[in-house]
């Protein structure tokens, strides 16, 4: 059973696209397995957290900042899997699917959570000097969740599930780049 789970693991983040397209790997314990690398993801990301936490108590001159308790974070992390999924469902499925479609929200969930193994390699950053390459895991992630949306979605090409992954990035981005302009033009008038 743990050889199983390691296998996931490694699979995913050798971003092998088999993983997702053998149903084996989302049978009985799938959910169990997906919903521990989500905890053990969130609990790995408290460790470039708390280094950034660190980093801007050092540059804003305060004596220590707090993060979030554990328990926040896990619960957080939760809702935004469950979220991202039903985001993931509902424009995959109902919205774009492709003639062959057949996907429910359990194999959804589960693609989502094995996808984010990637992220378990936010456990290398442990230094201040590390903290730009927490990028990586993330990107890594994102290249996962696409391969996986890809494969059991049945889509013909990735650039449908491309648009689909990364669409909340690309909108949050210009989200910020917005107001960015908006405040910058509010400072200069």
């Amino acid at each position: 059973m743990f050889g199983e789970f390691l296998s996931i693991i490694v699979r995913s983040i050798k971003l092998d696209k088999t993983l997702y397209k053998d149903n084996k790997n989302f049978g009985e314990a799938a959910i169990y397995f997906a919903a521990i690398i989500i905890l053990l993801t969130a609990i790995i990301g408290l460790i470039p957290g708390s280094i950034f936490l660190q980093f801007m108590s050092g540059v804003f001159g305060s004596a220590n900042i707090q993060g979030p308790s554990v328990r926040s974070v896990i619960i957080t992390t939760i809702i935004v899997w469950l979220i991202k999924t039903a985001y993931l469902y509902f424009v995959g499925v109902v919205l774009f699917p492709s003639k062959t479609t057949k996907c429910n929200y359990r194999k959804i969930l589960v693609t989502v959570g094995y996808a984010s193994s990637p992220l378990i390699l936010n456990s290398f950053i442990v230094d201040v000097k590390l903290l730009y390459f927490m990028f990586i895991p993330y990107i890594w992630y994102n290249v996962s969740l696409i391969i996986g949306i890809n494969q059991i979605l049945k889509y013909e090409s990735y650039f449908k599930s491309t648009i689909i992954v990364l669409a909340p990035i690309i909108l949050l981005f210009l989200f910020f780049v917005s107001q960015l302009f908006n405040n910058h033009s509010s400072v200069v008038s």
